[in-house]
């Protein structure tokens, strides 16, 4: 196993005579049986075409060509007969090759479509710890090159294999049914031609796994350079960044020198079998011609069948490398299918009618790694309608709290219950449309502003309306010169951070959750847009169960507790009067914090 900028390969995947992995790739081809079996009849009817051309060609030369006991017309017409059943085998070979490839492609595309989707909708079933312990680049790798690589493998090389040593057998027994004295005396080559392909593509196997492991480093430093080009240039790295490019592309160039010199060394050595065999041919068949014990169309004719013998043993020395990829591929795409790494779903999970939205916390504790626990029998009830700020130091267990609420994870030990309820006996997604959540980092949807609000939801005109107006979008829109349907994201207009909140602020009042949670939503923005947000936020809040993590003072003033966690623990709650004069936690946090931050906005009265 290989490591390097999150990226790795199991080389040991995958291999050649693994039964059960290639029973289940072919359980894949379920539907598409017919196209795969026309394929196969129709590989048989174009490896016999082409086999059956050299024949003709014997033919020719023994029949009409050198036979002086037919006259000279009759030997003109049979060769013409003769080139016209050539030519129709040859466009019947096209024919079948063509439709073949047809079939094939059909098939595999077909094949791969519903992996690909398979594989994307397990993905979006997984939890979230799942995504913490796999890189995003690992698995978009398997629906991308993996997938690929199983496609390549089903339309190409899989036929290349088959018709390459139907051809090859076929071959072989046309030379024995001819003169097999001849055919024997070649076959003394097949043991060295055999060796020299099983040494070529272990070797090819090996550096091919090479490049495409080395081309994943590349491409993975490129992402996290191009990504990262404004701290480089800030900090001077421009050289030290270079130089690391410098040593992979290096890296990856002298690999593609060896696997060029691989092929530069395999090639002539076939070229050598070839004009061995050639030469036997000429030496043992001009012998016999010379005996008179074979004809010269023989000859011809096994002369043309060693042509053709050596295509189809460079083809499967070069393809070898390849199925040896596209299995590795299939076991890792069936390992990801495999994974359940899911949340227990109940068997009759609730969906209330109604939700008061009291929240608790019940002696819970959690960590993303059971040995390293972030919060330690955490206890916290929020009542409905009341709006709670959780602060505390970096690492203390605020965003844990919303992960569990959210039910991204389930505690190790203890409840979070709503309205009584235990969210393991909840419906997950009846859950997460009755909590709202707004985070600091805003994900915009390529798309209009309307997408971007509605997402899958509906809403009519005039109630869209007056959510961009609470939201404090309205100046914003019409400002715009398509207003609402005025693109942003991916290919449209940026919008700033203070308007991502006010977007997601937004979403949030156009779906009307009952409980809220807002992870740091008015952090990195300016003085002038926090009041913007914090009107919103006024909106957004009211007549809502919501937690609020933040550092603002403005925006925990607002809160009617505030809950102190430090190292997992409930460590203070109360008001921010009380919380001052108590002089303890909250006092020492928010004097840093004051101490740290630019003046805040002017800061709104305190709820009631």
């Amino acid at each position: 196993m290989r490591h390097d900028f999150g990226y790795f390969e199991e080389d040991q995947l995958g291999q050649l005579g693994d039964v059960r992995l290639w029973r289940r790739i072919l359980r894949l081809v379920d539907g598409q049986w017919p196209w795969v079996v026309s394929g196969i009849l129709l590989a048989l009817l174009a490896v016999a075409a082409g086999l059956a051309l050299p024949y003709l060609m014997r033919l020719a030369v023994d029949r009409y060509i050198v036979n002086q006991a037919l006259a000279t017309p009759a030997r003109l017409a049979g060769l013409a007969h003769l080139a016209l059943v050539f030519l129709g085998l040859s466009v019947l070979a096209f024919v079948a090759t063509f439709l073949q490839t047809v079939a094939l492609e059909w098939s595999g595309q077909h094949t791969m479509h519903r992996l690909r989707q398979q594989l994307f909708s397990h993905l979006l079933d997984l939890d979230l710890a799942f995504f913490s312990a796999h890189p995003v680049g690992k698995l978009v790798t398997r629906l991308t090159n993996d997938i690929q690589n199983m496609h390549e493998m089903f339309t190409s090389v899989i036929v290349t294999l088959f018709n390459d040593s139907l051809q090859l057998f076929g071959i072989l027994a046309i030379l024995f049914w001819m003169n097999w004295r001849l055919a024997l005396a070649l076959t003394l080559l097949l043991p060295l031609i055999l060796a020299n392909v099983l040494w070529f593509s272990r070797l090819a196997r090996d550096v091919s796994r090479l490049i495409r492991t080395q081309l994943a480093r590349i491409n993975a430093f490129l992402q996290e350079a191009i990504s990262g080009l404004t701290v480089i240039q800030l900090l001077h790295r421009e050289e030290e960044s270079s130089r690391r490019f410098s040593d992979l592309n290096d890296t990856y160039f002298t690999r593609t020198r060896h696997q060029i010199r691989l092929f530069a060394i395999f090639m002539p050595m076939i070229e050598i079998f070839s004009s061995l065999a050639i030469a036997m041919i000429l030496w043992y068949g001009g012998g016999e011609i010379i005996r008179s014990r074979m004809s010269l169309g023989m000859l011809v004719a096994f002369l043309s069948y060693m042509r053709l013998f050596f295509q189809p043993v460079r083809e499967l020395s070069q393809k070898y490398s390849i199925v040896q990829s596209a299995l590795a591929s299939a076991e890792r795409i069936f390992q990801l299918l495999d994974n359940h790494a899911r949340l227990p779903l109940a068997t009759d999970p609730q969906q209330p009618a109604e939700l008061v939205g009291e929240v608790r916390f019940k002696k819970i504790t959690f960590g993303y790694h059971p040995d390293h626990p972030i919060l330690h029998d955490f206890d916290l009830s929020i009542r409905s309608g009341e709006t709670v700020a959780v602060v505390g130091a970096t690492g203390a267990g605020k965003s844990t709290l919303i992960n569990l609420l959210e039910r991204f994870y389930d505690p190790d030990q203890g409840r979070v219950e709503i309205d009584g309820i235990d969210l393991r006996e909840l419906d997950p997604v009846w859950l997460r449309n009755r909590v709202g959540l707004v985070m600091q980092e805003v994900l915009i949807v390529p798309g209009t502003i309307r997408d971007n609000i509605l997402l899958d939801h509906s809403l009519p005109e005039s109630a869209l309306r007056r959510v961009v107006a609470d939201a404090q979008l309205a100046e914003l829109i019409s400002e715009l010169p398509q207003g609402l349907d005025t693109v942003v994201g991916e290919g449209g207009m940026g919008l700033s951070a203070g308007q991502r909140q006010l977007l997601a602020l937004a979403r949030i009042l156009a779906r009307d959750p009952r409980i809220l949670v807002l992870d740091e939503a008015t952090a990195n923005v300016d003085s002038a847009t926090e009041i913007r947000i914090e009107q919103a936020m006024a909106k957004t809040l009211a007549n809502r169960t919501s937690i609020v993590i933040a550092h603002r003072l403005s925006t925990i003033r607002r809160a009617h507790r505030i809950v102190v966690i430090h190292r997992g623990r409930l460590a203070e709650e109360g008001d921010h009067e009380s919380l001052m004069a108590a002089n303890g936690r909250y006092r020492r946090l928010r004097e840093s914090l004051m101490a740290a931050q630019p003046p805040a906005a002017p800061e709104p009265a305190r709820r009631a």
